[in-house]
């Protein structure tokens, strides 16, 4: 295929601008593709910007490399206050994102008669951009869900209560970081109504939201992920229906179920019960030995579930890094703040 021409700029100051720009253009590429590659172990999205980093390599003809202006440049070495506010490196892909797209638009209006094939390439990867700060920010915030569930050592599941959301935030200021919204009683519209208000309280306090079973509802009120048994939506449609961004956590009771979660994807396991449980009264308990096993069976994140309470508690004292799911003890607790304190004493 015959390329396009290239016209040399009528004026050498266009052609140094049309280089400058593809030089902030690359240099931005470049540090975009770097943190996808290294931060965030995307090699999807670093391939792709580096091939835009290629494509507009390929377009940067002799003619605007011989027109650089360096050290008559009068901009030269100026920066500006903001750059010393990226605190993050979220904060550092968008700077350099909107960088990129800055020196693009500039391309875009000065290559349109005399480079249209730069123009078109330039107006190309500016939209594609734009796609793709999306993308970096949910993978971005997915990883800053999964560190979170990571520190978590204890994991409260709300039953049906009618001051459930007073309970919820005492055991919140007690040091909740996971919350799991489980309620078999209401309908929709009172439960998409009650966990907004929770969601709401634990995005106050930095804690993660999980609904339990019912994707739609998590979607509804924004939860940081769901939570699925055995007999659920397998994982491939809940991950497809969720995004990445969110957390998939799975019930199990047996090495075999441990072992599929993984395979399947699962953020977090949950095991057990360890204990005769209200909740679970159709499940014989595995007791500490299975659940021992079981843990040394994965790398997940795995929470001990099932009648785990004060007075039992220290029979899993010799589990390392011991992470508990509860309900009742904190739940029906006279003090859930207390309690809360008290479990997440036994767990450091």
């Amino acid at each position: 295929m015959k390329s396009m021409p290239v016209t040399p700029p009528s004026n050498n100051r266009i052609a140094q601008l049309i280089d400058a720009n593809l030089d902030r253009a690359r240099e931005g590429l470049r540090v975009m593709e770097d943190w996808c590659r290294f931060g965030l172990k995307r090699s999807d999205l670093s391939i792709q910007i580096k091939d835009w980093r290629q494509q507009l390599g390929v377009h940067h003809h002799n003619i605007y490399r011989k027109a650089r202006l360096t050290s008559n440049d009068p901009a030269m070495g100026i920066s500006h206050p903001f750059q010393k506010t990226r605190a993050t490196p979220e904060a550092v892909f968008i700077a350099n994102s909107s960088r990129v797209q800055e020196a693009l638009r500039v391309i875009e209006e000065f290559t349109r008669i005399t480079d249209p094939k730069l123009c078109e390439i330039a107006t190309k990867i500016r939209y594609e951009t734009y796609e793709i700060e999306i993308k970096v920010l949910n993978t971005s915030e997915g990883i800053n869900k999964r560190q979170a569930l990571k520190d978590c050592s204890l994991y409260l599941i709300t039953t049906n209560r009618r001051n459930l959301e007073e309970i919820v935030l005492k055991a919140l200021k007690g040091g909740v970081k996971i919350v799991q919204y489980r309620e078999k009683f209401l309908n929709d519209v009172e439960k998409i109504s009650q966990a907004k208000c929770l969601a709401s309280l634990c995005k106050k306090y930095n804690s993660l939201f999980i609904v339990n079973d019912r994707i739609d509802i998590a979607l509804a009120v924004d939860a940081d992920g769901v939570h699925l048994g055995q007999e659920d939506v397998p994982t491939k449609i809940a991950r497809e229906l969720l995004g990445d961004m969110r957390i998939i956590g799975r019930s199990t009771h047996c090495l075999e179920e441990i072992k599929n979660a993984e395979e399947e994807g699962c953020d977090y396991i949950g095991i057990g019960p360890i204990f005769p449980s209200e909740t679970k009264k159709k499940l014989n308990p595995i007791g500490i030995n299975y659940l021992s096993k079981g843990l040394s069976k994965t790398s997940l994140p795995a929470f001990a579930i099932g009648g785990i309470n004060s007075s039992n508690i220290e029979k899993l004292n010799q589990i390392d890094n011991l992470r508990i799911a509860v309900s009742n003890a904190i739940i029906n607790s006279n003090d859930p703040c207390s309690k809360t304190k008290e479990l997440l004493k036994f767990l450091t």
